[in-house]
């Protein structure tokens, strides 16, 4: 460990320690103004550097550089021959003429940079709409390396995993603001309307230091739609063979030269019982949801100021339970078993950014956010509400070292959450601060090397003073194969009963053990992940190929487990032994002709956690999991085209938590079946204004027949929803539509 911070702290003084050559660009004319922005690299290398305001520049040299290129837009290329450090002034002549080149090509709606040093995937809007991604929950789809599936059988709660973790072991932000976290880590993401999402990257394995020390498995950062970029007028009209209905209209205007503003609406309800399975407990919740957000945009090119101003509210309603049951009539009572959500949330956000006109590689970033969440809710007889404020501040400089190779984050970060839960007959109040400083030195040499290295330092009230060192290296190892290594650490607060909420969907007894930690008597999690992946590209069959393959470790320090092996009883107590996750995962892109792409990967999980009762696997996660994607467009005619996409999905068997305490009609087998799921989508786009969709999901009708255990005593010692390995409901259609005015 002491090793490592040294190796960080070192890193920065081993950039500097290095022959340099300073020089000038100026423009060959009679004023001889400087060259500002000039590129000036070694011929053969990727090493180089741009000129500043003054045309100014500063770039490493080494005896066996020999050849200098200097290049600028509007002017002829020089190549000089420098045999020695003495300082250059040099002036560019421009060309008479240049000849115009039109270059055009696809964009990959998914992909991995193959010059980032972490292994970070970007999903664009376009791939987000191969699918019915009403909220971000249902945005992973198409994503191999997401896994989606619902946390329990009554909730319609869908919740995502990462390397075989679950997301409160992501770091899940909006515009790199930690969002989802706390209250709203069971359902926060519902709360993020598919078509507010512009992009999403997915970071996997340790995440960057600059947004905090709590991402373990990795990190989840959403991009939302800008005012000034956005349509002037966007409406998407949902509708579903369930009876939900969804709409979606966006406004944006430009208030002046600088300011841009829009104000974008959300709502959607399901309002019929479905009891597919005839257990007496509806498939899916009914609900009514609205959200809206006001986002104002502020841009300022002469004095390098971009600002971005948030404003959203929440309200959300859910009730599910068994067909006959009446809010009014049987809350908290044995009449019939039910329960009702209701969440209100609102947000504020601010960003505000800095580039230095004359030194653009100075910049100086400001982040702050406040969130207030209330949920009330009941499930059954047990009753949960929380309330939930937080306050996020980050302040952040970016510069270089010498050259442009050489870059270093710095800043400082400030976290306040405020929970007050209700627990059947208790009550849990806490606050928790913390305030954090960090550094983080990027070296990147285009041709070869990318390193990362970052480290803070966090004094929080409750988890003391800690260090969160990051690591992550890509390689080039040849023509379009990369190398990629990285290495953290993560340390969280665990909020047992928020990210757990599927408990109370029991008639399990809750017990919390050990009672001598900070947090519900519980200590701190602490984890380390390792991880490395190889990406190359190629051509087969003189066509485009990806392939990639990687391999994570999640070793955890400690954990605070939750154990399910007690049919009748859900225990938390701090691990004691060992629990890890390794993951590996192989992905196949391949373009096998025009217009047509696909997408193959194979996932294999290893969880294991020390239980009371023994190491064990992790239960609901597959060891095995096959996906293929493929996704087709007709060529564009008169603006008009057909796309057409479809995702496959194999999970292997799953592990139950043990039921041998129940009684014998009550217990189940030790794995699930396997099960595959279809889901398939076409989209008429009849111009750039106009598009429909028509599409299905588990469109082959695979359904879990006895989801619930002890269904029809619901008020039993055995009762319990959280049993969930596959779909409730079976086959859904949809069809869609959306219209926009740029």
């Amino acid at each position: 460990m002491k090793k490592l911070i040294y190796i960080l702290l070192l890193l920065p003084l081993f950039a500097i320690s290095q022959e340099k050559i300073t020089g000038t660009i100026l423009e060959d004319n009679a004023s001889k103004n400087p060259l500002p922005g000039a590129n000036v690299f070694w011929l053969g290398t990727k090493v180089g550097n741009v000129t500043d305001f003054d045309g100014n520049f500063s770039i490493p040299y080494k005896e066996e550089y020999k050849k200098l290129v200097i290049s600028f837009v509007g002017y002829k290329t020089d190549t000089l021959t420098v045999l020695n450090a003495k300082p250059i002034k040099h002036r560019l002549k421009p060309t008479s003429e240049l000849e115009e080149v039109e270059i055009t090509a696809k964009q990959k709606t998914m992909g991995t940079s193959y010059l980032s040093s972490q292994n970070i995937i970007t999903v664009s809007s376009d791939e987000l709409l191969k699918a019915a991604c009403c909220n971000l929950s249902e945005s992973f789809e198409t994503n191999p390396s997401i896994d989606v599936n619902f946390a329990d059988a009554v909730t319609g709660t869908r919740q995502i995993k990462m390397l075989g973790l679950t997301s409160p072991y992501i770091l899940i932000a909006t515009e790199n603001i930690p969002s989802i976290r706390g209250a709203s880590q069971a359902f926060g993401l519902s709360f993020i309307p598919g078509t507010w999402v512009e992009s999403i990257q997915i970071t996997k394995g340790a995440g960057s230091v600059v947004n905090g020390y709590e991402s373990i498995a990795g990190q989840i950062n959403t991009e939302l739609v800008k005012p000034k970029t956005d349509n002037k007028l966007f409406v998407n009209l949902y509708g579903a063979s369930s009876t939900r209905l969804e709409l979606n209209t966006h406004f944006n205007t430009k208030v002046s030269d600088k300011w841009d503003t829009g104000f974008y609406i959300h709502g959607n309800t399901h309002q019929k019982k479905h009891d597919v399975n005839n257990d007496g407990f509806i498939d899916m919740p009914l609900y009514n949801q609205v959200n809206f957000m006001n986002r104002w945009q502020y841009i300022n090119p002469e004095k390098g100021l971009v600002s971005f101003i948030n404003l959203k509210y929440l309200n959300d309603e859910k009730q599910s339970g068994q067909i006959n049951f009446d809010p009014d009539r049987d809350k908290l009572t044995t009449n019939y078993w039910g329960s009702e959500i209701e969440t209100e949330r609102f947000e504020v956000s601010a960003k505000l950014g800095y580039v230095n006109p004359e030194l653009p590689w100075q910049s100086l970033s400001i982040q702050t956010a406040f969130s207030g969440h209330q949920q009330d809710s009941y499930f059954g007889l047990n009753q949960y509400d929380i309330e939930h404020n937080s306050l996020y501040t980050n302040i952040m400089y970016n510069t270089i070292i010498g050259d442009s190779r050489h870059k270093i984050k710095t800043g400082i970060s400030y976290t306040y959450d405020h929970y007050d839960e209700f627990v059947n007959t208790l009550n849990y109040e806490r606050t928790e601060n913390s305030i954090g400083a960090f550094m983080e030195y990027n070296y990147f040499n285009l041709d070869k090397l990318n390193i990362t290295a970052g480290l803070r330092v966090d004094r929080h009230n409750l988890l003391g003073t800690f260090v969160t060192p990051r690591l992550h290296m890509r390689y080039t190892t040849w023509e379009k194969g990369v190398f990629r290594a990285s290495a953290g650490r993560g340390k969280r607060s665990a909020n047992i009963f928020a990210e757990n909420q599927k408990l109370f969907s029991t008639s399990r007894t809750i017990n919390i053990l050990n009672n001598t930690g900070e947090i519900y008597g519980l200590d701190p999690e602490i984890a380390w992940n390792y991880g490395v992946s190889f990406l190359q590209g190629f051509r087969l069959f003189n066509r485009k190929a990806e392939i990639t393959a990687d391999f994570y470790r999640t070793d955890f320090k400690n954990q605070v487990v939750v154990d399910y092996e007690n049919a009748q009883e859900v225990n938390f107590y701090n691990l004691e032994g060992d629990s890890y996750a390794n993951s590996f995962q192989v992905e196949l892109n391949y373009e096998p002709l025009d217009r047509l792409n696909t997408r193959i990967a194979y996932k294999n999980y290893d969880v294991k956690t020390q239980y009371a009762s023994g190491k064990l696997e992790k239960p609901l996660t597959p060891k095995h999991r096959f996906f293929a994607n493929a996704s087709y467009e007709t060529q564009v005619k008169n603006n008009s085209n057909w796309k057409f996409d479809a995702t496959y999905n194999w999970l292997g068997e799953q592990r139950f938590s043990s039921t041998a305490n129940n009684p014998a009609q009550y217990m189940l087998p030790d794995y699930s079946p396997t099960l595959a799921t279809l889901n398939a989508q076409v989209t008429k786009v009849f111009s750039p204004k106009f598009e429909v969709y028509l599409g299905g999901e588990n469109i082959t009708n695979v359904r879990q027949d006895n989801p619930i255990v002890s269904a029809d005593n619901p008020f039993g010692s055995s009762f319990d929803t959280t049993f969930v390995y596959g779909p409730i409901f079976g086959a859904n259609y949809y069809a869609g539509l959306r219209y926009k005015i740029k």
